[in-house]
């Protein structure tokens, strides 16, 4: 997960910006850079791997100036090069980014046949040049940001640097978090406390949508509608041992709110924008020889496994087992010759998985892994590495990891089908146009979060909730149900809609709420009709659709929730919002400990 710094001091700032970054090392990078401005120019200093390069490359090339900013960054279109490291830059304006532009390619196209030369293959780049187009024109900093942020879709958080107006920076936010420090005669930006902590515990978070200009005297704060606004300073309290909750009661609610930042940094490693193409980290061994796919996980990672059963089987046309990893080699499995053995786990260290692992690998499998956290056993033991990319996981309910690991599976189902010849490249674009869709998707999903929050005291008095869905929508109503149980402690289960007929009927009445996912599409009039089996028995419906959805069957539902008209690829990470989110305002309403539910572990390292 990228990592953003900038300080507006009153001394220089090559130093910290640096330190600060070492401070952000935990989320993952391949490449970081600097600017500063120095004697009325941009100076950039940016190396390829660890910050260890970039320390060198200062050493022998300082960068001196009192203004800077800084960024660690995973590759993401195109290798992990020194031209594609941030911070970026035009003649007059540098920087830096986390998140994805989604809308970058006509962009940049416009700004090309405007005469706009573009050096690297970032879509960071177009806001660079976007925002250097009005600076040339005449605007001020201010004027030229409050233009350029309505023209960018996606989730992003961005801090800019301006050549001819040295003692400022502006930030922006939307969908990717960034926080405000402020020091003594100095003011900084960054991903989060822990980036500042050695430089101010005086923090201000900005509320989705801000933006800001930072000078020596301190922070002015816009609203998305370019509006003045006061946000609370706190005290962040944060060291370099501590993640911290920022302006959420709850890490769970935290990680809820990131899922459309990380989505997006974790597609950017897995995905080329610019070719409209899947692309995997190096692979040793031939994907078109794969006949088999077995995968094993726990928990929320086996609901990945079972949405991405669909992906593999419908794209590539490559059967797929799943088990839980508990029961994996107990039932003595089958592994053929040539098969590949796909493990998700969001630590990396689970007892079961890791035992299941080393069992495929001892029948000659390989071994690939869809993990959180690259440094952990598992990671090490794969042929095969898949990072999500999420970030640290603190709640015990994953979140965001889930999403990622959809994200992750999504990408690689493309591929295979790719290399099984079972996909054309007409229909690899379109895939990848889908899924860099996805983070501006959880962000619409994310705006119905008090609509949740008001429909949670409906379901908390209850003693039994079910989800029903269909295809991919059925494991994500197992997820719903997995998550109800973890923190609110009610019992939930999830059914195959179509299922509900053969005995769970025999549960519903009044006192039952029935959650249905069921996006508009293909399956929806099926599922509807299931539905009004609960509603002929008196359930009570709490029906997730999108407005085709709702304008069809929403009537005499308890409730419903709105979700975004989405390519039904990505359904299955868009509605796992909304049921997070239900669980998380339940859990709050009963009283319960969100993050550290009662009996459960984050990691599981025991059988």
């Amino acid at each position: 997960m990228c990592g953003i710094i900038g300080i507006v001091g009153k001394e220089a700032v090559a130093a910290r910006l640096v330190d600060s970054l070492k401070r952000m090392e935990y989320r993952g990078y391949d490449s970081a850079g600097i600017c500063v401005i120095e004697d009325g120019e941009l100076v950039r200093r940016r190396a390829e791997g660890k910050l260890s390069n970039l320390v060198a490359e200062l050493a022998s090339n300082p960068a001196d100036g009192m203004v800077g900013i800084a960024h660690t960054r995973w590759a993401t279109h195109g290798a992990p090069t020194t031209q594609n490291a941030h911070p970026h830059a035009t003649d007059k304006v540098a920087v830096v980014h986390n998140g994805i532009i989604e809308n970058f390619a006509p962009l940049r196209a416009e700004l090309q046949a405007r005469g706009r030369v573009f050096q690297s293959q970032t879509d960071t780049e177009v806001v660079a040049h976007l925002v250097s187009e009005l600076i040339e024109a005449g605007k001020s900093p201010e004027e030229a940001v409050g233009e350029v942020l309505p023209q960018l879709r996606g989730a992003f958080a961005l801090a800019i640097a301006f050549r001819d107006h040295p003692g400022l920076l502006v930030g922006a936010r939307l969908g990717s978090p960034l926080v405000v420090g402020i020091g003594e005669g100095e003011t900084y930006l960054g991903s989060d406390a822990l980036a500042l902590a050695a430089l101010t515990q005086k923090i201000a978070y900005l509320d989705e949508g801000d933006w800001v200009v930072i000078d020596k005297d301190g922070p002015r704060i816009f609203d998305r509608d370019n509006n003045p606004v006061t946000r609370e300073v706190t005290t962040s309290g944060a060291s370099a041992a501590m993640v911290e909750k920022g302006n959420f009661h709850h890490f769970m609610q935290k990680e809820i709110f990131e899922q459309p930042t990380v989505v997006a940094q974790t597609l950017r490693s897995y995905l080329r924008p610019l070719e409209r193409k899947v692309a995997l980290p190096q692979i040793d061994f031939d994907i078109s020889a794969v006949d088999r796919i077995t995968i094993v996980a726990c928990g929320t990672s086996y609901y990945a496994a079972m949405v991405a059963k669909y992906w593999f089987e419908s794209f590539a046309r490559v059967p797929v087992d799943i088990d839980f990893a508990s029961e994996f080699r107990y039932r003595e499995p089958i592994l053929t010759k040539g098969g590949l053995a796909l493990f998700i786990s969001q630590s990396g260290e689970t007892a079961d998985t890791l035992a299941a692992l080393r069992h495929c690998k001892a029948e000659g499998q390989t071994i690939a892994v869809v993990v959180n956290v690259p440094t952990s056993t598992m990671a090490r033991e794969a042929d095969l590495l898949l990072p999500t990319h999420a970030g640290p996981e603190i709640g015990v309910a994953s979140t965001k990891a889930f999403t990622c690991q959809l994200a992750v599976l999504a990408a690689l189902a493309a591929h295979f089908a790719v290399k099984k010849g079972r996909m054309s490249a007409e229909e690899e674009a379109q895939i990848v146009d889908h899924l860099l869709e996805a983070p501006a998707a959880l962000n619409a999903a994310l705006d119905h979060d008090e609509d949740i929050k008001a429909m949670a005291p409906l379901v908390a008095p209850a003693r039994d909730v079910l989800y029903l869905g269909r295809g991919p929508d059925f494991p994500l109503a197992l997820e719903g149900a997995l998550k109800l149980k973890e923190i609110s402690y009610i019992h939930a289960e999830g059914y195959a809609s179509g299922e509900m007929k053969h005995g769970p009927i025999a549960l519903i009445d009044e006192h039952v709420p029935v959650i249905v996912l069921a996006p508009s599409g293909p399956l929806f009039e099926k599922t509807v009709s299931n539905m009004q089996e609960v509603a002929a028995r008196g359930g009570r419906i709490v029906l997730i659709s999108d407005a085709e959805g709702l304008a069809e069957a929403g009537e005499g539902c308890m409730a419903t929730i709105e979700m975004p008209k989405v390519h039904p690829l990505i359904a299955p990470l868009v509605y796992a919002v909304p049921v997070q989110l239900l669980a998380y305002h339940v859990a709050c309403v009963k009283g319960t400990d969100v993050d550290q539910p009662r009996n459960l572990a984050k990691s599981v390292t025991v059988e």
